[in-house]
């Protein structure tokens, strides 16, 4: 089994470049640049891109926005199995870009805040064929625990993109992941969530030995903390890694970013994650080559505008690598 299922939002992107963020109250001239979106989807795009046989499970509305989803994805070779619900609109998303590439993101769910659990044991036989399954916080929960529930019941291994952050999040749905991959401000969240206990806003500058040891209370077998110009840290149990994932070395690992010249850094992440999913396909569950891997991906996609059309072909992925 070698296909990655992605289970999340779709949410049209209307993006606005901007040489400066406006202020309250201010009015500022841009450039608009509508396109596909949302974190599930970017992320399946991602992979898709580098990994055929991806599938994309999320739900739309059934109005113009669900055709971009339909569209795109048919484009990139993706694999689209859709909820449609009736009497909501697909997610929208309002994305200011400065000119450093910098952004600002207000999101409206729509259907994805519905996307059924029934819809997803539907696709049970997609899960059963499947090596990787990576969700995001971006839809409905009690769908999300089930897409993980049934990918670990399957043996593939399940991740979670501890993104965006969700007041609801429980720890059993943290619990279902083998591997979470949360930005600084995230991991500072679901630590509190499943510690009880606060970190200091400049706690990813400590040791990496100290940063290990925090990452081992999550008790979840992988973390990955992606840390925007300072790369990426993985902290892994040993102990508690399923038999599909291996690492060498070292149990804590840095990993930098490749040099690039960043345009829009808006679906930096969603490259990342879908990279990483993809270079475990590629490198037999090896963390250490899928994460170089995942670098290169979300290094790339900053050179270019939007988020889903943002995300590098494996050609354009193996030609920095060989740099």
């Amino acid at each position: 089994m070698s296909k990655i299922v992605v289970v999340g939002s779709f949410v049209q992107d209307l993006a606005f470049l901007t040489p400066q963020f406006p202020t309250v109250g201010e009015t500022r001239i841009g450039t608009f640049f509508p396109g596909p979106g949302g974190k599930g989807f970017n992320q399946a795009v991602a992979a898709a891109r580098l990994q055929p046989g991806t599938e994309f499970i999320g739900a739309v509305g059934n109005d113009v926005f669900s055709e971009t989803a339909r569209s795109f994805a048919k484009s990139v070779g993706l694999t689209n199995l859709l909820e449609v619900v009736e009497g909501e609109s697909c997610g929208a998303a309002s994305i200011l870009v400065d000119e450093n590439g910098d952004n600002q993101i207000v999101v409206s769910l729509g259907a994805n805040s519905v996307l059924s659990s029934d819809w997803i044991k539907g696709n049970l036989a997609s899960f059963q064929s499947s090596s990787v399954v990576l969700c995001q916080l971006e839809a409905n929960l009690s769908a999300i625990q089930t897409a993980l529930a049934l990918g670990r019941e399957s043996g593939a291994a399940t991740i979670l993109n501890l993104a965006p952050i969700n007041q609801d999040l429980k720890p059993d749905l943290v619990g279902m992941a083998d591997i979470v991959t949360p930005n600084e401000t995230e991991f500072a969240f679901v630590y509190q969530l499943l510690t009880g206990k606060s970190l200091p806003s400049d706690y990813f500058e400590t040791s990496d030995e100290e940063l290990h040891f925090l990452c081992r209370e999550l008790n979840v077998p992988v973390v990955v903390i992606t840390l925007g110009k300072m790369g990426s840290f993985i902290s892994v149990d040993p102990d508690k890694l399923p038999q599909a994932l291996s690492l060498a070395g070292s149990p804590y690992q840095r990993f930098s970013c490749i040099e690039a010249d960043a345009i829009d850094t808006s679906g930096a992440g969603d490259a990342f994650n879908g990279g990483l999913a993809a270079g475990l396909v590629r490198f037999g569950g090896d963390l250490v080559q899928a994460m170089k891997f995942a670098s290169v991906v979300a290094g790339l996609s900053v050179e270019k505008r939007g988020t889903a059309p943002a995300m590098p072909t494996l050609a354009e992925v193996e030609a920095r690598q060989a740099l």
